[in-house]
């Protein structure tokens, strides 16, 4: 995850706070000194929609997930590994029946909390039910406008029924934003993405690359194209700068393709060198993609993966051992393969000068075009002359 905005404007979120501390790049097991990593746990595999697009390929409940008391031994065990957030997804997690009571229960136990959700089920009593829980912030997925959002969702009436819920969301007093997925169906409709962030005061957007995964193996054909990204990216920093220049409250984000940050480096390094240095700066202390170190997936039946995307890599489960058992257990070849992976690497990945601050992009993504977890990224749009040594 890369904060365009905290790289272009030097703002200060809690999630920057996390991603640019300066000893982050050099930490094995967690976010920063003393801290676990960010875990998204997928607590249900039942959700009320069927988008293209899901990584979880959710659909009806599983019988296997985890109960109640299990699941507040996971939070327990969550809480003693010192884990800065816990973002519940699914499925849909407003799907599970004791999903208020956990979120709660998470909270008093000291965890910052967030939501990932297709915001259709959020009426007023929820998103004050939300705020009484202690939810810091809800994402609310949103793959265009419109007719755009319900082909993506499956559902007619999808993206009124999300907005609704956005707006029941700020009416509470609740953070919350937008989560969008860049492909070639919707990626023209960003300049309609923006304006309903203005028109509507959405105070954060995740512009999210599409990761191979899922239903979403089914769509490497429909991913953008490196001069679409590229143009993508463009419009992204512009309208930050924009933000930046009127004082707008606005936090933008990208997610998934850790080449956006040489990109935008490089892009500021021609316009104002001294603001790109900054810039490399930050996306050093991060040190690039931290699947399996400073992100980490627990599924709805308690199996630990390196990450949301990675569902097929399981590191162990939580009914038989703790997470922080199974994060800090290096035996696992996987686990230790992404802690320790530049000599693994190979192709374009293995020579690239940005190496120190991508660190090899999205594995899964690799795996899922070229069969290898260690080739590069296909996703990655920098060209040979740009990755070249300076």
């Amino acid at each position: 995850m890369i904060s365009v905005t905290s790289l272009l404007c030097q703002t200060n979120s809690f999630g920057d706070r996390l991603r640019y501390h300066p000893s982050s790049r050099h930490q094995k097991h967690g976010t920063s000194p003393g801290r676990g990593p960010v875990v998204v746990w997928n607590m249900t595999r039942a959700c009320n929609l069927r988008c293209l697009h899901c990584y979880a390929a959710a659909r009806e409940r599983h019988p296997g997930e985890l109960t109640t008391r299990e699941a507040q031994k996971l939070i327990d065990d969550l809480a003693s590994f010192k884990v800065p957030v816990l973002l519940f997804s699914g499925g849909e997690p407003l799907l599970r029946e004791d999903f208020f009571a956990l979120a709660s229960y998470a909270a008093a136990r000291g965890l910052r909390t967030v939501l990932s959700t297709n915001g259709t089920l959020i009426d007023r009593r929820t998103a004050a039910r939300l705020r009484e829980a202690g939810v810091s912030y809800v994402g609310v997925s949103l793959d265009g406008v419109g007719e755009t959002n319900d082909r993506f969702r499956g559902h007619r009436g999808a993206f009124k029924a999300a907005l609704e819920g956005i707006r029941f969301c700020l009416e509470a007093g609740l953070r919350v934003g937008i989560r969008f997925t860049l492909n070639r169906h919707n990626y023209a409709q960003l300049p309609a993405i923006f304006a309903l962030i203005e028109e509507e005061g959405i105070p954060r957007a995740c512009f999210y690359h599409l990761v191979y995964s899922g239903r979403a193996r089914y769509m490497i054909g429909d991913d953008l194209g490196h001069e679409e990204t590229r143009a993508a990216l463009d419009l992204i920093i512009e309208k930050t700068m924009e933000f930046c220049r009127r004082g707008a409250e606005k936090e933008i984000l990208t997610v998934d393709n850790h080449a956006d940050g040489p990109y935008i480096y490089l892009k500021f390094r021609r316009q104002d060198p001294q603001k790109a240095e900054e810039i490399y700066r930050l996306l050093r202390q991060n040190g690039g993609n931290r699947s399996g170190i400073a992100i980490a997936a627990v599924d709805w039946e308690g199996n630990v993966h390196p990450d949301q995307f990675s569902l097929h890599h399981t590191l162990g489960n939580v009914r038989q051992r703790s997470f922080g058992q199974i994060w800090t257990d290096d035996s696992h070849p996987t686990l230790r393969g992404l802690r320790n992976r530049r000599s693994l690497l190979h192709g374009r990945c293995s020579r690239c000068r940005f190496l120190e601050v991508c660190n090899g992009n999205f594995r899964s993504r690799a795996e899922a075009v070229y069969g290898d977890f260690w080739a590069p990224d296909p996703a990655c749009y920098l060209t040979e002359e740009e990755i070249k040594p300076a």
